[in-house]
């Protein structure tokens, strides 16, 4: 028992003496703030890759309701532009037809084929019949290219939902369906068309909005903002045109069905009477006509008996 209770007390006291050193409670300290500084770094990072996975990972939803892709920021601050490198010696060799021009203008701007007169639905460019590089007017993506021998081929770039440019009268193409273009990147040549052999070497150039055909000089050097809040007073113009017209059709249909519904306020001149009373007089009358005047029937009496009076005569 005493041998035990000895090694006690020399265990106690090897610890003590350790502890009583005076490097040990600060190396505890330190070991101690370097766990735990190990630990919350850990943590975070751990945290930061759970986050990372969360805001890119292809499997998490959108809140794009639609699931639309987004339109490029580079793209919606772009304004449309010419399709050719040096607009200022371009020549436009047909105008846009516009509604509102006058009569000369919009006869300049029919084009015809087959003895058929078609509005022009673009604007016709050429380099006094050089060829040169069809360049796209904004960024966007292709969306058709065809071969078409009376437009002289075509080319169609989207830009945003429901607009689009056309590019017609172009050979050699550069790009295909599906690939995402630039702006002022050239995307075909000026050709010909069997549509406009007039313009000879040409590009034909649209801009659409949800299918139809603007001015394209109406917008060069504008956003597609201005497209789209033009394109909406245009189909509130014609809403309200068409709101007039209904009004003024159902206003002419309530003053038909007025004039049906009375008849007897408009006789004919000339009616004939329907009176009993009155057709017995005009029987009396006649009547009376004929009694008052017999001498119609005496003369042609007469007239049978003259003969044989002057046959006896002259016997």
């Amino acid at each position: 028992m005493r041998e035990e209770e000895k090694k006690h007390t020399s265990q106690k006291s090897s610890v003590q003496k350790f502890f009583k050193k005076r490097w040990v409670f600060p190396a505890v300290y330190l070991a101690s703030a370097a766990i735990i500084i190990t630990a919350i770094l850990w943590y975070q990072a751990s945290g930061n890759d759970v986050a990372e996975e969360n805001q890119y990972g292809f499997d998490q939803p959108t809140d794009n309701e639609f699931d639309n892709p987004a339109m490029e920021v580079n793209r919606s601050l772009e304004n449309f532009v010419m399709p050719l490198e040096n607009p200022d010696t371009a020549v436009i060799e047909k105008q846009f037809y516009d509604v509102d021009a006058s009569a000369e203008e919009q006869a300049a701007a029919l084009v015809v084929y087959n003895n058929s007169y078609q509005p022009n639905q673009g604007i016709d460019i050429s380099m006094d019949g050089k060829e040169f590089d069809v360049q796209a007017s904004m960024s966007g993506t292709v969306t058709k290219v065809l071969e078409d021998e009376l437009l002289g081929n075509v080319i169609e770039i989207e830009h945003d939902k429901g607009i689009v440019t056309l590019y017609q009268s172009v050979k050699d193409f550069k790009v295909k369906e599906g690939d995402t273009v630039k702006q002022g990147q050239t995307i075909a040549k000026a050709g010909k068309s069997t549509l406009n052999k007039d313009a000879g070497i040409h590009v034909h150039f649209e801009i659409r909005k949800d299918g139809v055909a603007v001015n394209p000089l109406d917008y060069v050097n504008k956003s597609l903002a201005t497209l789209q809040e033009a394109s909406l007073e245009e189909e509130q113009k014609t809403d309200q045109e068409e709101q007039a017209g209904e009004e003024s059709s159902e206003q002419q249909s309530s003053e038909e069905n007025a004039g049906t519904e009375n008849p007897d306020s408009e006789q004919p001149a000339e009616e004939e009477s329907t009176d009993p009373a009155e057709d017995q007089e005009n029987t009396d009358a006649n009547e009376t006509e004929e009694q008052a005047d017999p001498s119609s029937d005496e003369s042609e009496d007469q007239a049978t008996e003259n003969p044989d009076e002057e046959k006896k005569e002259n016997q």
